[in-house]
């Protein structure tokens, strides 16, 4: 599929955690490495952190076609002061944009959200364009179910 080879990060935080990181931007990157290590160690259930495929570009393209309360893919506002994080500032959603965003893509399942999507839109002429699409769209999703069903926000960066 094409793409570029930038991965992007989804960090799950509580409230609390959040407003860590804007209080301390580097605490966020610290959190988050000393985590990615201890990730795998984790039940899938419980993992704090989601890291995407190289189709986080255009799931950007699948979502943006829709009207939802926030930009999942790319977060809200940038995260002050964390600057050199990888290709700009992570950027946040809080626990209230995750639950409102997972509240509107429950009653979309992929094949709603792909239904009259050309799959040139996606940047190739690869004819399993949408099939890839689909896979790397299952995992977020249930990533962000269970954030929103443990009311907590995203901490969101890409390198």
């Amino acid at each position: 599929m094409p793409g570029t080879s930038i991965l992007g990060s989804f960090l799950r935080l509580s409230a609390a955690d959040l407003a860590r990181a804007v209080e301390r931007p580097g605490w966020g990157e610290e959190f988050r490495d000393g985590l990615a290590e201890r990730e795998e160690l984790r039940a899938p259930s419980e993992r704090r952190l989601h890291e995407t495929g190289p189709a986080w570009d255009e799931s950007a393209v699948l979502l943006g076609r829709r009207d939802l309360p926030a930009d999942l893919v790319h977060g809200d506002r940038p995260l002050p002061g964390a600057e050199g994080w990888g290709y700009g500032p992570p950027r946040l959603l809080t626990p209230e944009q995750v639950a409102a965003v997972e509240r509107r893509l429950a009653d979309l399942p992929f094949d709603v959200l792909a239904a009259d999507l050309d799959p040139h839109a996606l940047g190739g002429d690869d004819p399993h364009a949408l099939d890839h699409l689909a896979a790397e769209y299952a995992a977020p999703r249930t990533f962000l179910a269970r954030t929103a069903r443990y009311r907590h926000g995203l901490l969101i960066r890409y390198a």
